[in-house]
């Protein structure tokens, strides 16, 4: 018997979808646009998290020095960054290879640098630390000890480009859940609207089902069936795009003025479930909603 009647009320809620395509089409295409900007905002936020998780776990240090300084100074230099445990020098940056790095790292807009013939930029060593995860090493006191030295101007390591880069980050997470918060209103809001439509349609029917004794979950259940499976179909429709996307996109990783490289990676399988369970839990509320509104006039 609980059979037959999910049979009906499956059979019901396919019946509705199909007499109203044209506005369930629709509605489902502007529900698969919120969900696939909802997912691709999470794409981005996975992997922006991810690198600066791995940025923070290796430190690198730049190390300028003072210009006109002699081979004895570059030399006490190495001395006191090989006192450092896990230090590795990766470089020397000579002036004429810093200039070459900058152009580099400008790209199309080295031409920019052309009327600029006096430019100078310091010396400098390229340092990382290994196995930083594994030892105690404090950034800010291998900052302070090689800037004591004569011959060292200023020390800049990664750690303070991700706390900046943090900042900005939470700024990101702050606005995402503002914009993810008013996506999903928008889409409670068109399936309500969508449901409601449907349901005014069929208004005498559900007249003669209540003078028939129907109780009002007989009626309501097939609305909800709806209402859900209009968000789940929307909710695979927009990973589907999300998919073929990143699999169109032949860009999969970003290495950014020397910066550790960013990985570009799908989102996890836990992921695509909470987007599908998210389609259908808002599914669920907008056909609520719609049912509560109209039983209740």
């Amino acid at each position: 018997m609980i059979i037959r009647l999910w049979i009906y009320f499956l059979k019901t809620a396919l019946a509705n979808i199909l007499n109203n395509r044209l506005i369930h089409l629709i509605s489902m295409g502007t529900i698969t646009i919120s969900m696939l900007l909802f997912g691709a905002f999470m794409l981005l936020s996975m992997n922006m998290n991810n690198w600066i998780r791995q940025w923070g776990e290796s430190l690198s240090m730049s190390v300028y020095l003072n210009d006109g300084i002699d081979e004895k100074a570059r030399k006490e230099v190495e001395s006191a960054i090989k006192n450092f445990t896990g230090a590795e020098i990766k470089g020397f940056i000579t002036k004429e290879q810093a200039i070459a790095n900058l152009k580099e790292g400008l790209g199309e807009q080295a031409g920019l640098l052309e009327g600029l013939e006096d430019i100078v930029l310091p010396e400098s060593y390229e340092i990382t630390f290994k196995d930083r995860a594994g030892s105690s090493i404090d950034p800010k006191v291998v900052k302070s000890t090689l800037e004591k030295l004569k011959c060292v101007d200023e020390v800049q390591y990664s750690q303070q480009w991700v706390d900046r880069f943090e900042g900005v980050m939470d700024m990101f997470r702050v606005v995402g859940l503002a914009i993810g918060g008013l996506l999903c209103m928008a889409v409670l809001f068109i399936i309500s609207n969508t449901i409601k439509l449907t349901i005014y349609s069929r208004r005498d029917e559900i007249e003669i089902y209540k003078l028939m004794g129907a109780t009002d979950w007989f009626v309501k259940v097939p609305f909800l069936i709806e209402g859900a499976a209009q968000g789940v179909m929307s909710g695979i429709a927009a990973l589907l795009i999300l998919v073929l996307s990143y699999s169109v996109i032949s860009l999969k990783t970003i290495d950014i003025l020397g910066l550790p490289v960013i990985n570009i990676a799908f989102l996890s399988s836990e992921g695509c479930f909470f987007i599908i369970l998210l389609s259908l839990v808002l599914g669920l509320l907008g056909g609520f909603i719609s049912i509560g509104r109209f039983f209740k006039s």
